[in-house]
């Protein structure tokens, strides 16, 4: 059974997860394969995979940062939902998330609902628009982005919501250091700096990811971000 695969991977992963939990996380299976019939979620449709490629590839997140109760986070073109919602099943963080695909949005709608998540907000949108908006730029504690562009985009995405003093954290493969290296001068201009990498290896063969951790020391500049849909056709990487 999925739910168990997932007790017993989540306590290997140093994580008690209890019946209440679980049961969300059943919740979470069924209505994805559901809405993934008529709405692109997501290319994995076995249950067993789904439990370990999104549920406990984004619980590895508490492995580079173990996330407070209470803490203000915000889970960059959530998608399906991926790593936000599993966190916020763990974690009584208040989430927000972000997606520009409307469809998307209304299954995260739905998704809260279902697993009685009121709190979380959802939001239908760009991250270059929101790091412009009161009560949105340097608001988060914590900003999360996983498998959404390349690492110097994301900066671009991310920093400009992230509070001085917290930090962004990339989801990225095996390749993540060339990313990094490639990141370093907009992670700096943007008022970020690397706090730490950490490797995880996912249980079940599915392979090995990587935590990128940046802290944000400075405030990003009042012209950051540029407007929506610059910051991908010409990543600062290249230019600082």
């Amino acid at each position: 059974m999925p739910m168990d695969k997932l007790l017993e991977y989540g306590e290997e992963m140093g994580l008690s997860l209890a019946a209440p939990v679980l049961e969300k996380f059943r919740i979470y299976l069924e209505e994805l394969l559901h809405w993934n019939r008529s709405v692109n979620l997501t290319r994995i449709t076995d249950p067993e995979e789904v439990v370990v490629k999104h549920f406990l590839d984004s619980l590895t997140c508490l492995r580079a940062l173990p996330l407070a109760d209470g803490e203000r986070v915000l889970d960059v073109g959530s998608g399906a939902g991926f790593p936000g919602v599993p966190l916020r099943i763990v974690r009584d963080i208040r989430l927000v998330l972000l997606d520009s695909s409307r469809k998307r949005v209304e299954f995260l709608q739905h998704l809260c609902r279902e697993l009685g998540l009121a709190d979380v907000e959802v939001l239908h949108g760009r991250a270059e628009d929101l790091g412009r908006r009161e009560g949105y730029r340097e608001a988060f504690a914590v900003v999360l982005a996983r498998a959404v562009a390349s690492l110097d985009v994301l900066a671009e995405y991310c920093l400009p919501l992230t509070a001085q003093g917290g930090y962004f954290l990339a989801q990225k493969g095996p390749k993540a250091e060339e990313e990094l290296a490639a990141a370093s001068g907009a992670i700096g201009l943007l008022g970020g700096k690397l706090a730490r990498v950490e490797r995880v290896v996912l249980p079940a063969g599915a392979g090995e990811r990587c935590l990128i951790l940046i802290q944000k020391v400075n405030g990003t500049p009042p012209q950051y971000p540029r407007k929506a849909g610059i910051p991908a056709k010409r990543p600062l990487g290249k230019y600082s």
